[in-house]
């Protein structure tokens, strides 16, 4: 198998769509992290709406956002790149008119302005996995899919610091923030377009006549243990926060503290970690990356057990093998479904595995706060004994 033991900057931006494509995904999860952090705060605070309500509708336009996969997947596989890639930031700009012009107290207008934000939040990671596979190949490949997550979580971090800096300023602030978040996405969608990649149809066609019109591989363990594996992605935003001050009486400045760390560690490690494990098989490095998650769980759970004064130490450094399990498991999982899937369906593919992500982000959050209760061995052990059995079904 070939392997890319180093990549240089230019190669990867050519293999990630090009300057002007890295320039719109920048824009766009800058816009992202401006808004979508505090959008649960806008409901409340600009929009009078119950805590509870707001939530709701948010949820509403995840799930919403779920559904459509499958039609951005078809989608996709007529051939389609940047065009969607674009058509998902431009759903979100009707999102956010539609927040701005949502009237004190009016949840349905909210809750409409939250389902095209869920489309365009579920429809992107597929169209921008289809986009960068039709552009790169092998583990070039990998290390642009890597490149951008590196580059996405830079500008999601930026924006929600920024956004964190201006909430001084209250509800006006915050439907200032909005309307940023609109221009950067309308023109994140506009830079996107203009790269104007699109799949090849004589290929797509060639590829149907030579294998048939076949459906999508079957991955139905790969999607199972990805439900459990995405879990990781909401470790240092929800489980560790919840055990660090509700159970373990920590300052919040230690999740605050684990949560830039985890950041930071992403954005500078997530190429090099995947450009160094490419000369391993992905399946392989894909269950490594389970292996050194229930590591960190089980790193998690003796944390937990040593008291008020090293406990919340503990967690920080056991974060950090966390956030390499993260690193390892986030650079193969797209990356093998791309190399699975037949051309003609790689559309689809993504989007089944995009269902399964999103699915496991959907639920991670009520799984987490129902196990935490019943103490750490219920939280980590669960966790640790889930992701060890989904990396046996993934090695398997």
């Amino acid at each position: 198998m070939a392997t890319t033991t180093r990549i240089h900057s230019r190669a990867l931006l050519r293999a990630s769509g090009g300057p002007r494509y890295a320039i719109a995904l920048a824009v766009d999860a800058l816009g992202t992290g401006l808004l979508r952090p505090f959008l649960l705060l806008y409901g409340v605070t600009v929009l009078r709406l119950s805590a509870p309500v707001t939530g709701t509708a948010m949820t509403a336009g995840v799930v919403a956002g779920l559904v459509c996969t499958p039609a951005v997947g078809r989608w996709l596989d007529r051939g389609a790149r940047s065009t969607v890639v674009a058509a998902s930031m431009l759903v979100r700009v009707l999102g956010v008119a539609l927040l701005l012009a949502t009237p004190t107290g009016n949840v349905w207008l909210f809750a409409t302005a939250a389902l095209f934000l869920g489309i365009g939040n579920q429809a992107w990671p597929a169209a921008h996995a289809a986009l960068v596979a039709t552009v790169a190949h092998g583990r070039e490949r990998d290390a642009a899919l890597a490149g951008g997550r590196a580059l996405r979580n830079a500008g999601l971090g930026a924006g929600a610091l920024l956004a964190t800096a201006c909430l001084a300023g209250g509800t006006t602030a915050l439907q200032a923030l909005a309307a940023v978040t609109g221009l950067a996405y309308l023109t994140a969608a506009a830079l996107a377009w203009s790269v104007h990649v699109h799949a090849d149809p004589a290929a797509a066609a060639v590829a149907v006549k030579d294998g048939g019109d076949e459906p999508a591989p079957r991955m139905g363990a790969l999607l199972a243990a990805n439900v459990i594996y995405v879990f990781c992605l909401n470790v240092p935003e929800i489980a560790l926060p919840l055990v660090l001050v509700t159970q373990m009486h920590a300052s919040p400045v230690w999740s605050a503290a684990i949560f830039v760390a985890n950041t930071v560690l992403v954005v500078t490690l997530q190429v090099p970690v995947t450009v160094l494990m490419s000369r391993f098989p992905r399946r392989s490095v894909l269950a490594i990356a389970g292996v050194v998650l229930t590591a960190s769980y089980l790193g998690f759970l003796a944390a937990t057990s040593l008291g008020h004064g090293w406990g919340a130490p503990a967690v920080a450094a056991v974060s950090v093998v966390c956030t390499l399990g993260e690193i390892i498991y986030a650079g193969s999982a797209t990356a093998l479904v791309t190399a699975l899937a037949p051309a003609h369906v790689l559309g689809r593919a993504l989007a089944r595995f995009q269902l399964s992500t999103g699915f496991g982000l959907a639920a991670s959050p009520a799984v987490i706060t129902a196990l935490a209760p019943h103490g750490p061995a219920a939280l980590w052990g669960s966790l640790a004994a889930a992701t060890l059995l989904s990396a046996s079904a993934v090695a398997r």
